[in-house]
């Protein structure tokens, strides 16, 4: 009998697949936890949104610095090393900065210790794309692995939130955010016991100097500086959306819509695994990017609630297929010695864009009213679309890396049977 999602069952055939990859879903539970734990933990204590929005961005921003000098290290030394350290850091600097808001403590340390706290997060999310490059040997495989982990980025984003918000409500505020510390360390841990599927160490020559930049190849900075773009529609549309619910007197249909916008997304990213489209991993991005400028334009539409969930579901179907496009290609052209980094660079520019785009729609939704401030996600889209095209045309030219370890590596994972 024919089945549409059999690419998924090869994919975790590979020996360990399964056992990293819910590690890994587990780990990045903090990717949807921290910056909401962080603003219900401080506005709980304090009363001030304002506070606690620059707290918690101080702690995105962070973490957008950081880790990538995890993910250099994990190049370096290999993963499960870098992971245990990155998890107890984290770890005790989290419950720190916890510890200092509840007790009262001065001001200026709570923007320190969120700082730490945020730099001292590892990306897992591109961690495990980088074991999945290891173990799969075509590029078909990879990009149904990559759309899955794209899948699972967006169940994080929508079980998170909610449970997050839920546990603050019901226990007290810093729960949310400690509970999901505590699973994202758990994760991490579990992760980096599986040694077997970690893509090998490349440590540096002796005599050998790479700059903190060397990895920042031309492909990488555009799709690094087109999901800067995708980062500003994410972050615009939490605030424009949950602001429209709220003029329109049905604040809980802020949660629909949001849900929608992921639940598109995560079709989307089921589909684009198992559909094998035609052209090159450039070609891919550059449509990708288009569509997803074009898609959502129909938030300048959108005058009622029903007509906001359909257009938010609309517009997050082209959601995972520009993410997964734009890692496919990065990881195609980057440097096996520097992969966990390459994949790390591209969602700084998400998560920088994430904070960009939460203050200018808080902007306008303050000057404009919630409606009009739709522009700001599809000005961002746009945005998104043409930095999409024009990079793709700038490294056109350039070619892809190849797939072999520069030093001597242990035995890959078995390869999928075809």
């Amino acid at each position: 009998m024919f089945n549409p999602f059999s690419p998924y069952g090869r994919i975790f055939a590979v020996p360990g697949a399964r056992s990293f990859s819910f590690a890994g879903w587990l780990a990045r539970v903090p990717m949807s936890s921290m910056g909401l734990g962080s603003v219900l933990m401080v506005a709980g204590e304090t009363g001030s949104y304002g506070l606690a929005g620059a707290v918690s961005g101080t702690l995105a921003l962070a973490n957008a610095v950081g880790s990538p000098q995890w993910a250099r290290g994990m190049d370096r030394l290999g993963q499960g090393r870098v992971l245990v350290w990155s998890a107890a850091v984290f770890l005790v600097l989290g419950i720190s900065f916890a510890a200092v808001v509840v007790s009262g403590g001065p001001r200026w340390s709570w923007f320190v210790l969120a700082a730490l706290t945020g730099a001292s997060a590892a990306n897992v999310g591109a961690a495990v794309r980088a074991r999945w490059a290891h173990a799969l040997p075509g590029t078909d495989a990879r990009q149904t692995a990559f759309a899955f982990e794209s899948v699972v980025d967006e169940v994080v984003f929508v079980v998170g939130p909610p449970t997050i918000t839920f546990l603050a409500a019901l226990i007290a505020p810093p729960v949310g955010f400690l509970v999901g510390l505590l699973v994202g360390v758990a994760g991490s841990l579990w992760l980096a016991r599986q040694v077997a599927t970690q893509p090998p160490a490349h440590a540096r020559t002796r005599g050998t100097k790479r700059s903190a930049t060397s990895v920042l190849s031309p492909t990488l900075v555009v799709v690094a500086i087109a999901y800067l773009a995708v980062g500003t529609v994410f972050g615009a549309m939490d605030v424009v959306v949950v602001g429209f619910a709220q003029e329109q007197g049905r604040p809980v249909m802020a949660g629909v819509a949001l849900a929608a916008y992921a639940g598109g997304s995560l079709v989307s990213g089921l589909l684009y695994g198992i559909v094998r489209l035609p052209g090159t991993l450039l070609t891919r991005f550059v449509g990708c990017g288009l569509l997803f400028g074009i898609a959502t334009q129909s938030l300048l539409l959108v005058g009622s609630l029903p007509w906001l969930v359909v257009a938010v579901f609309l517009a997050g179907l082209t959601i995972a297929p520009v993410l997964v496009a734009g890692m496919s290609l990065v990881e195609s052209r980057v440097a096996r010695a520097a992969l966990n980094e390459g994949l790390t660079w591209t969602t700084t520019g998400l998560t920088v864009g994430v904070t960009a785009g939460a203050a200018l729609a808080g902007t306008a939704v303050d000057a404009w009213g919630a409606q009009p401030a739709f522009l700001v996600p599809a000005l961002g889209a746009a945005s998104a679309g043409v930095l999409a095209l024009v990079g793709g045309l700038l490294v056109r030219g350039s070619a892809p890396v190849e797939a072999v370890p520069v030093s001597p590596a242990p035995a890959p994972v078995a390869p999928v049977q075809r």
